[in-house]
């Protein structure tokens, strides 16, 4: 029930990012019409609504590859991958270096990234993620000038099972959990006063 449960949030993920990502497009269209039109954007108006537009669409692209239904032989290459945590992190206090050089299957990609939310849920602060090959996995390192973590939550991680009170901000954990368990792999979590460490195997 678990696996078939995580199956279907990633439907509805790639349902809800797929259906956002055309309007969000069309605002942009808009805004780079204006521009060609030679009207500028550099009133406070026009501003806001296109650093949003641009925010939002970097959420939506990230969370439409860690949400969304990942399934067969379709493989992300590692400029893409940096590119998807760059733009999400920009203008934010979160920064994410994606160490591996080669591409990797959609599946890998989601569950390191799905990581790499799990790292940014224990740094209020903001603060530095890295993300490394493993031989068969990967290590995803979180640093900052504050580390914290919710026990119970991140204890999900280590043992699916019995869901504890959740926020829609931390729905990554169980998701990320039931998918590794459903592909055969592994996660160990070691959470600290600096750092936070997932790795996948």
């Amino acid at each position: 029930m678990q696996q078939l449960n995580a199956k279907l949030a990633t439907l509805v993920a790639s349902r809800l990012c797929h259906d956002l990502v055309s309007p969000i497009g069309a605002i942009a269209n808009g805004l780079e019409l204006l521009t060609l039109s030679g009207s500028p954007l550099d009133t406070p108006e026009l501003a806001l609504i296109n650093e949003s537009c641009t925010a939002a669409r970097a959420r939506i692209s990230l969370f439409r590859v860690a949400f969304g239904h990942a399934e067969g032989e379709q493989m992300i290459g590692a400029s893409e991958a940096g590119r998807l945590l760059r733009d999400y992190c920009q203008g934010g206090r979160l920064s994410c270096d994606w160490r591996r050089q080669s591409e990797a299957p959609r599946p890998e990609v989601q569950l390191a990234l799905l990581a790499v939310l799990c790292c940014e849920s224990a740094l209020p602060m903001g603060g530095q993620v890295i993300v490394e090959e493993l031989d068969n996995g990967w290590r995803v390192t979180g640093t900052g000038k504050r580390v914290a973590c919710d026990t119970a939550v991140w204890a999900l991680l280590a043992r699916p099972g019995k869901l504890p009170a959740l926020s829609g901000a931390q729905v990554h954990f169980p998701i990320f959990a039931a998918l590794a368990e459903a592909r055969g792999r592994s996660i160990a979590a070691t959470t600290g006063e600096a750092a936070v460490t997932i790795e996948i195997s």
